[in-house]
């Protein structure tokens, strides 16, 4: 996975653009979200932080969602993982032995939506691609 773009002063920044305050307990949960290199849920946030509160842990994760800061997974399972973004629009790579997340961009996949959209009744508005995978570092194991 790439490390992403955005940094902790830069997540602050928007969530306080969007009238949010910068409170310890959302700098604390950004703070540890920063150095996340595979996929997360808000659980396991909220298990490694036990300082802050649950509630705090999913509100935030559900405010960094909607500011476009994480981006949600939508796992095998149905269960749903999140990871921070790096590039604007992108798609995703999901390991299901070790839960490593990428992102890539794919301009064939672009020109596949543009080609369908002509095929498909109404407005195609957004797609989403998963792709799970035995990561490298795990088929090396």
């Amino acid at each position: 996975m790439t490390a992403p773009l955005t940094t902790r002063t830069e997540i602050m920044a928007i969530l306080e653009n969007r009238g949010y305050r910068a409170t310890t307990p959302r700098k604390t949960i950004v703070e540890l979200l920063e150095g996340k290199r595979e996929g997360f849920t808000a659980e396991e946030i909220s298990n490694e932080l036990p300082e802050v509160g649950r509630a705090t842990v999913f509100r935030t994760v559900k405010l960094l969602l909607n500011a476009g800061v994480v981006c949600r997974l939508n796992m095998l399972d149905g269960a749903p993982r999140y990871s921070l973004s790096s590039v604007e629009h992108h798609h995703h790579t999901i390991c299901v032995l070790c839960g490593n997340v990428g992102e890539f961009r794919a301009g064939n996949i672009e020109n596949l939506m543009r080609a369908l959209s002509e095929q498909i009744p109404g407005e195609i508005v957004g797609h989403r691609f998963e792709f799970f995978v035995n990561c490298q570092t795990c088929l090396n194991g």
